[in-house]
């Protein structure tokens, strides 16, 4: 999956992390979606270091997943720095 296929799959994972860590990604929409595309990029990036896949495909569940706990990894960092308390605003 190239460039382009993981910026689509990370504004997916974008939406995926806003539901899965409500108040905890500050920024609103925008943010998360960004964050979910770095997510993904970053996710497929050490998936391909770690796992050696080469290209993976767009409906393949490793690449979700991948791209999912880079997303979930990503926000949690950007929490931190952020300073986000474990209540919501």
């Amino acid at each position: 999956m190239g460039f382009i296929g993981w910026i689509i799959l990370g504004l997916i994972v974008g939406a995926i992390v806003k539901a899965i860590m409500p108040g905890k990604v500050g920024g609103g929409w925008v943010t998360s979606l960004i964050l979910g595309v770095v997510g993904a990029i970053v996710g497929g990036w050490i998936g391909d270091l770690l796992f050696n896949k080469g290209e993976m495909g767009f409906f393949n569940i490793g690449s979700w997943l991948l791209a999912i706990v880079g997303g979930l990894v990503v926000a949690g960092i950007y929490g931190a720095i952020t300073g986000r308390s474990k209540t919501s605003a």
